[in-house]
């Protein structure tokens, strides 16, 4: 549902208007209430978990303790790689566009890899410090208000996902990325991951409390540590 509404909306704002600033305006508008909506829901199901760079995050940070294990991971990734898949070829089936047809949006540029270096590490910090203050239940608002402005303040329209930069790559649209650029994005992302995890060691001078319930607490709630 995640990349069905990114490439959904961003079909509709090329049909209804040919100018750029307002067909990102409207994509990044509809990818943040979309985004808050599906963390809010699913939240308490799987802890949100529709990206692998916080899954992976949440079993780094936790492997020594109760959090993820490779177990979970190895069937949370598929999951979301498959999902953002199918999302793309969903928006497309919706707006009658071929349903795969490979995206021809070279986004391969090294200032574009910086920008989604920075909106996945700024990503990593606001959702793991979001866990050491005992906020998470603000993910909803937070996230998706952060992935609203790194739509903007970033070169690269702030991806910051493994799985919706490779769903991404299956609709030859507004919001797509031609399938060369997909794995040097999804080596920045994997960089900003390390450097989100730096940045929340160096703020709160401690690993995060991981497991799933990084993104949205979905049992019990725990205190926070000081």
């Amino acid at each position: 549902m995640l990349v069905a509404v990114v490439v959904g909306s961003g079909i509709q704002a090329t049909e209804l208007t040919r100018d750029v600033g307002v067909q990102l305006l409207a994509n990044s508008l509809a990818t943040v209430f979309g985004l808050g909506v599906l963390i809010a829901l699913l939240g308490p199901v799987s802890g949100a978990h529709f990206n692998p760079a916080v899954t992976l995050a949440a079993w780094f940070t936790g492997r020594d303790r109760d959090g993820l294990t490779l177990r979970d991971v190895a069937a949370y990734v598929p999951a979301q790689i498959a999902g953002a898949i199918g999302g793309a070829i969903l928006a497309d089936a919706m707006f009658a566009r071929p349903l795969v047809k490979l995206s021809t949006h070279d986004r391969s540029a090294g200032h574009l890899w910086l920008g989604e270096v920075v909106a996945t590490a700024g990503l990593i910090l606001l959702i793991f410090g979001l866990g050491r203050i005992g906020r998470a239940a603000i993910a909803p608002a937070a996230v998706a208000s952060y992935i609203g402005a790194a739509y903007w303040f970033t070169s690269s329209t702030s991806f910051a996902n493994p799985a919706v930069t490779i769903g991404r790559a299956f609709t030859d649209t507004f919001a797509g990325i031609a399938p060369a650029s997909v794995v040097p994005f999804i080596a920045a992302q994997l960089l900003g991951t390390a450097l989100g995890l730096s940045a929340v060691a160096v703020v709160y001078g401690r690993p995060v409390p991981a497991g799933d319930e990084v993104v949205v607490p979905h049992g019990e709630p725990e205190l926070a540590s000081s």
